[in-house]
């Protein structure tokens, strides 16, 4: 008995012993804690007791699902081969790309027929018509002296297909596409992070957007509000919603831009030693080959492409890349950035409009020609407009304003390409009673015009000229083909290098 009680004594010294240190360590973390200040101000942050002006620690940004964080640099974008239609609309010159996100796959068509899912679920009732114009344009499988009518009925939702890229999709379904992946990424951070429950009971204008959300104009089924510390905010008892300062949304969805995308396909991340580019490429792997060179793929297609006339995919039991139309969007070996099928499968939308000679005019930093600047729509007190009847916020273009340095108007797609601001002026405030004079007659003298969009890259269509990552096409954004797909991008905040210390 005694010795039973010399056991439980021992265990008691033990347990007080282990509790002490716990304690002794948890004040000396406390006593260690340095609380920040401004050093503008000289108060404390994140304290009630002088305003609650609130302070999170910086965190790194989340990685989308599916994206891949594109590292940027300087790289010297355009044409990299010869240009057998000598086309004048490529040359070469030395550009810089911010870091990025972007799709390590080209979108799929299990991913879309879930957006449409989704879509006719929420407004399907009384908004068929959300649902009916992001429906892809099935019958470009259709060809007046070629039998592909079965392609019409299954390429989108047979399950054989499901890991195919969505084609048929216009620059604009594209773009909603983009957008409303954001709400539905955001919404689920929220969820994660037990903010909000995730309500399947949302319709029409009661459904999660990024932009309302932080406007205030959608609440949700809420879980846990974030804590509040401003000392004024008694209306709801110390709580508030996420803000954009608190780092858990995410930035947008999007569209790459042109020299995103061609700085992602060519993966010159693998060809980098000591700052500089040993070598540059073709194709999104070394050499000028369209076959493998390492052990696992020697002698392999790297992509899905037509060899040549009336040879899709090569003779029975020796195919060349083992796929007549588009295939699986990880078929082929990803580059050096893990991205797959930036050469052949299907072509990509991008976000700029065309123009031959937008690389003589657009920046050296980000390039892109299609800025049109939006603000959100105020009403008579000054205050955000509400929502429309689908959820979402209000945007108008941006008004003139000709005390501005960078801009003047809100659209800038004919900057330096025809507008009246570009041409030789005297008097820079006096406009012409018909200032479209002034303006290049593209419509009735070209396909080119304030429609036409970039798409980037080869398809299973094309034939290996266009696998080059610097070839550049352009087709009307209401348009869609057999061969036309995309894939997402989000710009990268802070850091351009990921791993950065948290302060």
């Amino acid at each position: 008995m005694k010795r039973f009680k010399s056991v439980f004594e021992m265990i008691k010294k033990f347990n007080l012993f282990k509790g002490m240190a716990i304690l002794s360590i948890l004040l000396v973390a406390v006593s260690c804690h340095k609380v920040e200040k401004s050093p503008t101000t000289g108060q404390n942050y994140n304290d009630p007791k002088n305003g609650g002006f609130e302070v999170p620690r910086f965190i790194e940004q989340t990685t989308g699902p599916g994206l891949v964080l594109i590292e940027g640099g300087s790289f010297v974008m355009g044409q990299t081969m010869d240009n057998p239609a000598a086309e004048k609309d490529n040359f070469a010159r030395r550009v810089t790309v911010q870091s990025f996100y972007m799709d390590r796959t080209e979108v799929r068509n299990i991913d879309y027929v879930e957006y449409l899912y989704w879509l006719g679920r929420v407004f399907g009732a009384n908004y068929p018509q959300v649902y009916r114009k992001a429906l892809p344009d099935t019958v470009v499988w259709r060809e007046k002296l070629a039998y592909n009518e079965p392609m019409v009925e299954v390429y989108l939702r047979h399950p054989a297909y499901k890991n195919y890229p969505v084609v048929g999709v216009s620059w604009n379904q594209a773009n909603d596409y983009c957008l409303w992946r954001t709400d539905r990424v955001n919404e689920m951070l929220l969820v994660k992070k037990g903010v909000l429950n995730y309500d399947t009971k949302q319709t029409d204008a009661n459904n999660f957007n990024t932009d309302a959300y932080l406007a205030g104009q959608y609440v949700g089924d809420v879980k846990n509000s974030m804590p509040s510390l401003n000392p004024n905010n008694s209306t709801n008892s110390g709580k508030r919603g996420v803000r954009l300062e608190d780092g858990i949304l995410l930035p947008k969805y999007r569209l790459p831009t042109e020299a995103e995308w061609e700085y992602a396909a060519l993966g010159l991340i693998g060809n980098t030693k000591k700052g500089n580019v040993f070598q540059r490429r073709t194709y999104p792997w070394n050499g000028s080959q369209l076959r493998g060179d390492s052990k696992k793929d020697y002698g392999k297609f790297l992509a899905n492409f037509k060899r040549g006339r009336g040879d899709y995919m090569g003779i029975a039991d020796g195919l060349n890349d083992g796929a007549v139309i588009p295939t699986d969007v990880e078929s082929f070996p990803p580059n050096d950035y893990n991205l797959y099928n930036m050469a052949g499968n299907v072509a990509e939308w991008v976000q700029d409009v065309y123009r031959p000679l937008s690389h003589l005019d657009v920046s050296d930093m980000n390039p892109f020609r299609g800025n049109i600047y939006q603000d959100k729509v105020l009403d008579a007190e000054g205050k955000l407009a509400i929502k429309d009847s689908l959820g979402r916020m209000r945007y108008k273009p941006v008004p003139d304003n000709t005390n501005r340095l960078n801009y003047r108007s809100a659209n800038q797609v004919n900057y330096k390409d025809g507008d009246y601001a570009s041409t030789i002026q005297t008097d820079w405030n006096v406009k012409p009673s018909n200032p479209n004079t002034t303006k290049l007659m593209y419509d009735s003298t070209s396909m080119v015009n304030d429609r036409s969009r970039v798409y980037k890259g080869g398809s299973w269509r094309d034939p290996a000229y266009y696998l080059s990552p610097a070839t550049r096409r352009f087709l009307d954004e209401d348009q869609a083909t057999d061969y036309i797909g995309f894939r997402c991008a989000m710009v990268r905040t802070g850091s351009s290098v990921p791993g950065q210390k948290k302060r």
